[in-house]
């Protein structure tokens, strides 16, 4: 009994080991055996809500929606259940409608991406030119990104749309890939008012 802990610690640690060694392309195991107890995504809600606030323009990805007069909820590109973390790369706002209907399905990678990519690519572009934003995305980076390499090649200040849109392809496209051999499937939203 005095040991408890530390045998239940060795026994996850096998079994992630095992399920790793057996699933090499599914991300995040460990989550997935014992999901966080809590999961923080405020921050990036207050940075799309200071940009949305700024460019009361911008628009849903999914449904074409008009952001501006939404309480707007915070969407998973690929769905957390399969990566498992809240990576600024992968997450876009929405409307909590929207999100809902979507749930733990995939959108479809190839109607949704180009405006995934070209609202993350306007909000980096926003960094340049005001310096609250700037802030919010510092924060958000320090707690949203984990991976240098990604840092490095997705968060540039002066990067142009197409090369935005190239090298965040390359990072989602084989985790789209990845969850879609899995079993997750394509969600196909009904024409309906997306409010």
């Amino acid at each position: 009994v005095r040991n408890k802990a530390i045998l239940k610690g060795w026994a996850q640690l096998k079994l992630i080991q095992y399920l790793q060694n057996k699933n090499p392309s599914v991300p995040g195991i460990a989550d997935k055996i014992e999901a966080p107890s809590s999961r923080n995504i405020e921050r990036v809600r207050k940075y799309w809500n200071l940009i949305i606030q700024i460019d009361s323009s911008l628009r849903d990805i999914y449904g074409d929606v008009d952001l501006a007069d939404e309480n707007i909820s915070v969407d998973h590109f690929v769905p957390w259940q399969y990566v498992a973390h809240d990576e600024l790369w992968n997450l876009s706002p929405t409307t909590k409608n929207i999100n809902s209907m979507k749930g733990n399905q995939l959108p479809n990678l190839y109607e949704n991406f180009e405006r995934l990519a070209e609202l993350q690519h306007k909000a980096l572009m926003m960094c340049n030119d005001y310096e609250i934003v700037r802030d919010k995305f510092k924060i958000c980076l320090d707690y949203h990104v984990n991976s240098i390499e990604i840092r490095n090649s997705l968060y540039q200040s002066n990067m142009d749309l197409q090369s935005y849109k190239e090298r965040l392809y390359n990072v989602i496209q084989p985790v789209y890939d990845s969850a879609k051999m899995s079993g997750f499937t394509e969600w196909i939203p009904r024409k309906q008012r997306w409010k």
